[in-house]
């Protein structure tokens, strides 16, 4: 088994109430006994789409042992479910940049002639993706808070407000086809460095659309081919990787640099290095 994001049910929450369950499309949900149960952890992909769906709040995305999820066993499931629940899975797996898994589904389609238009339909959804909370894109850009905070001889001030323009942050999370991206500044942020640079949201974050990740914990290789998507699609003006000062978080500079090696576009790249201590070298 491998180790990976999952959804966790809290019995002690759960009332059986079955609301998840027509909102996880993949079918890893069923109600036994007056609960609703993770039936194989090989349905679930882990991406929470059923999690904002819970009146009750039993559902979490957690991170644990567990076989590897099977797209193409999932899709047996979404394929009885009818061309809407189709779709809609489709749907779910594009907007969270899950490329690999979205091949399969298309594959599968195709080796059976069940002819779906995805392109065609998917293109008016993408600004209401796959109805989950914390993935929905939100594009902040323009929106009050954004007044100068320089002092004197270019002093960086705190301004008090949040320099965030745009919803999700994090890579895992974040559509390569977002439209913020286009045009923009980019800073990858290792996730540590806003917790210890107190300067974080005017020094680095101000005018830019930022990714957060963790190098250590996360798979960098994962994060490369999605960098590499999001390069690729867009038209980054620049990128800034922000890091800790220790060794391990140097994992998110090299998977910054191997994407854009692999987008083939010339972007300049900013290194910014942070001390534990909060200082910026």
């Amino acid at each position: 088994m491998v180790k990976r994001k999952i959804i966790e049910i809290d019995e002690s929450k759960c009332n059986g109430c079955g609301a998840c369950v027509p909102n996880c499309p993949e079918g890893a949900f069923k109600v036994i006994d007056g609960k609703v149960r993770l039936i194989s952890d090989l349905f679930c992909d882990g991406l929470g789409a059923c999690v904002g769906h819970c009146p009750e709040g039993a559902l979490s995305v957690v991170e644990r042992e567990a076989v590897p999820y099977d797209e193409a066993k999932v899709m047996v499931n979404i394929v009885k479910a009818g061309k809407n629940t189709i779709l809609e899975h489709l749907k779910h797996l594009k907007v969270h940049g899950e490329n690999k898994f979205l091949q399969i589904a298309l594959d599968y389609l195709k080796e059976r002639n069940i002819k779906i238009n995805f392109e065609k339909e998917f293109k008016p959804a993408l600004k209401s993706p796959c109805g989950c909370p914390g993935s929905a894109v939100r594009d902040m850009r323009g929106e009050a808070g954004e007044e100068d905070s320089e002092g004197k001889a270019g002093e960086v001030l705190a301004t008090g407000k949040s320099q965030l323009r745009q919803w999700p942050v994090q890579i895992t999370l974040v559509p390569p086809n977002a439209p913020y991206f286009e045009g923009a500044d980019l800073l990858i942020a290792a996730d540590c460095v806003p917790f210890a640079y107190a300067k974080f949201h005017d020094d680095l974050l101000k005018g830019k659309v930022v990714l957060v990740g963790c190098p250590k914990l996360d798979d960098t290789e994962y994060y490369g081919e999605k960098l590499a998507e999001i390069f690729r699609e867009n038209n980054i003006k620049s990128v800034t990787v922000a890091r800790m000062e220790v060794p391990c978080c140097g994992g998110i500079v090299m998977a910054a640099k191997k994407a854009l090696a692999e987008s083939g576009k010339k972007i300049p790249l900013t290194e910014v290095v942070i001390g534990i201590k909060g200082n910026r070298f």
